[in-house]
């Protein structure tokens, strides 16, 4: 584990226009760590060629060193550069890059990333973000971005510049506010290393990509090794203690709805749209945990981005770990 207490630093909010865009490449490029928008959540990000910035990542975060790291990159010819491509990989990318979908795939030998980056392992995780101020960084500063979401590991992901300065601030050097994220719940993680593997369920659901592939997507048993972001059992936590599948809420909890949920404090979404509900979850949760001692959470159906906020909440909802 890697010290949990950096030394305090002024964080600088910086506006998602060409000034702010210059800014935060300047200080990637100096080895300093900028959160910066997405479409899924809020990145932290560090040059992933920079050892001393990719540590820096896991000092702020407070994150296991045993855990790897997505690359961002600007389109999948960068990613090329950084991993050993497959047919499978080339289809994917054309059908959903830039969106809410990291592939991981055998590292290329002589990358330049950082060892930090993959953890150990012969694997990288690529992402190509969609949203537009990120892409505009991602092309100003040129190279690859090591960006976990922006928030003390294993707390809840942030999905505002807000969040960002409530769980960093003082721990980096800038937020670039990019406004709300849309999607609202980390990407969807596939590996390639064999047989496709969904690895993490997430904001693209796995139907679509298994339609691009023409095959099932291969299932992670849940005791297999952490090799992608976001397997720890504990993660994406609150303060507050959750209860998942609550019907009622029980003395001292506090509803989170879905549907027709009587009682609730927040409603995911009134109309059952899962679409809406990935996008409200962390926010809820982060308005939530200020004030409740325990929420109890509704029943969302398991199936498109419904296994997506499934997993997020069980893993909230878990044993607290490190």
């Amino acid at each position: 584990m890697l010290p949990r207490n950096p030394t305090p630093v002024q964080t600088r909010l910086l506006s998602a226009d060409d000034t702010g865009i210059a800014a935060a490449a300047a200080l990637l490029a100096a080895g300093d760590l900028v959160a910066i928008p997405t479409e899924t959540v809020y990145g932290l990000a560090g040059d992933a060629r920079n050892g001393t910035a990719v540590a820096r990542i896991f000092e702020a975060k407070g994150r296991p060193s045993f855990n790897p790291l997505i690359v961002h990159v600007a389109d999948a010819e960068m990613a090329r550069a950084y991993a050993d491509w497959t047919d499978t990989a080339q289809r994917l990318a054309d059908a959903f890059w830039p969106g809410p979908l990291t592939l991981v795939l055998p590292l290329r030998a002589g990358s330049g990333l950082s060892a930090l980056v993959t953890a150990g392992h012969g694997s990288v995780a690529l992402r190509v973000p969609a949203h537009p101020v990120a892409g505009a960084l991602l092309r100003s500063f040129g190279g690859p971005l090591a960006a976990p979401s922006a928030n003390p590991s294993g707390r809840i992901s942030p999905t505002s510049a807000a969040h960002v300065a409530n769980g960093l601030g003082g721990r980096i050097a800038a937020i670039l506010d990019g406004g709300a994220c849309d999607v609202g719940v980390e990407s969807t993680i596939v590996g390639l290393t064999g047989a496709p593997t969904l690895l993490r369920p997430g904001g693209l659901p796995s139907e679509a990509i298994e339609e691009v592939i023409g095959t099932r997507l291969t299932r992670r048993h849940g005791d297999a090794a952490i090799t992608a972001p976001g397997q720890m059992s504990s993660h994406y936590a609150p303060n507050a203690q959750i209860r998942l599948n609550a019907g009622s809420a029980r003395p001292g909890e506090t509803l989170l709805g879905f549907g027709a949920t009587e009682g609730a404090a927040l409603n995911l979404s009134p109309s059952g749209d899962l679409t809406e509900a990935a996008a409200n979850l962390f926010e809820y949760l982060h308005r939530l945990d200020r004030d409740a001692r325990a929420i109890a959470v509704a029943p969302v159906p398991d199936r498109g981005l419904g296994r997506a906020i499934n997993d997020r909440l069980r893993r909230a909802a878990a044993p607290r770990g490190i």
